[in-house]
């Protein structure tokens, strides 16, 4: 499986983005899809996943209640919106596949055995 993410641009605080990730294989549908993002300095954190089945989502504190995640299966896409973004909200996101489904360890990148190649977003005060 191979992802594609995109979106990603500058932006200023309190602005909204949206990212998309696309899978290379319809069999993403039932993978786990997640989002993690870097920083610079920093290291690579959750922040998004959903799960296709029962299509449970799973947010970071820091980003609940201003991103959203979803997907559309017909378009082998999951996307992530994100609203009232901040500065501390800068850095490279990542989209990542889970095909071994163990929901209990979402929010962890060991988990995720496929990662696109990241989007920059940067968020200026």
């Amino acid at each position: 499986v191979q992802l594609q993410a995109s979106g990603g641009g500058l932006v200023q605080a309190g602005g909204f983005l949206r990212l998309s990730c696309t899978a290379s294989a319809r069999t993403y549908s039932r993978f786990i899809m997640g989002w993690f993002r870097q920083s610079p300095g920093k290291e690579r954190e959750f922040v998004a996943a959903y799960n296709w089945s029962g299509g449970s989502t799973y947010y970071a504190d820091s980003v609940k209640g201003r991103f959203t995640i979803s997907r559309d299966n017909s378009k082998n896409t999951v996307y992530l919106q994100m609203t009232n973004l901040k500065p501390e909200d800068t850095a490279v996101y990542y989209c990542a596949a889970d095909s071994r489904l163990i929901v209990s360890s979402i929010r962890y990148e060991d988990q995720y055995d496929y990662w696109g190649q990241g989007t920059l977003v940067t968020v200026s005060s």
